[in-house]
């Protein structure tokens, strides 16, 4: 087994950016399809106590993905992405909108980049989502998504050991 120990690192290196990176002991490409992939998604992208009842994916340039998790009270979560760049196993960008009632507090439509970059087997995750206003970066960092990132990408960690076995 693959043993992964790095931790996720969020900095806001300008007032309408924040960058997720984290680094996973896998090759690239497994990464990638982990990120991509609708059978590795459901298994890593959201909390532990969410259920994901939607995950579609059409990956190609103009194509959407939409997830959507059901919470405990009931109520759900969707998002929607369309992809504005692939170069696989290199890097995806997107926009990503939430639907109501979440939008607004997670900064309306944003742009995003998921970049990946290995050196000896070791990828490094760089994702950077791009606000449109300060006001809408910092609204977001307050929602404590940052702990929800944390505990994701934990996940794809845990699930990216057991491809690799």
């Amino acid at each position: 087994m693959v043993e992964q120990t790095s931790t996720l690192k969020i900095t806001t290196p300008s007032d309408i950016t924040v960058v997720m990176s984290r680094s996973f002991n896998a090759p690239r490409q497994l990464v990638f399809e982990a990120l991509t992939k609708p059978e590795h998604i459901v298994r890593w992208f959201g909390r532990k106590v969410d259920d994901m009842v939607v995950c579609e994916v059409d990956l190609q340039i103009g194509g959407t993905a939409r997830f959507v998790w059901r919470f405990d009270d009931g109520s759900e979560m969707g998002i929607t992405w369309v992809f504005k760049e692939i170069v696989e196993p290199e890097r995806i960008s997107f926009s990503e909108t939430f639907d109501e009632p979440y939008r607004e507090e997670m900064g309306g439509t944003t742009a995003n980049v998921f970049a990946l970059d290995e050196q000896d087997g070791v990828t490094t995750f760089a994702g950077t989502t791009t606000y449109k206003s300060r006001e809408d970066r910092d609204r977001a960092l307050a929602t404590g998504m940052g702990d929800g990132a944390s505990e994701v990408f934990e996940r794809l960690a845990e699930l990216l050991d057991v491809l690799q076995r």
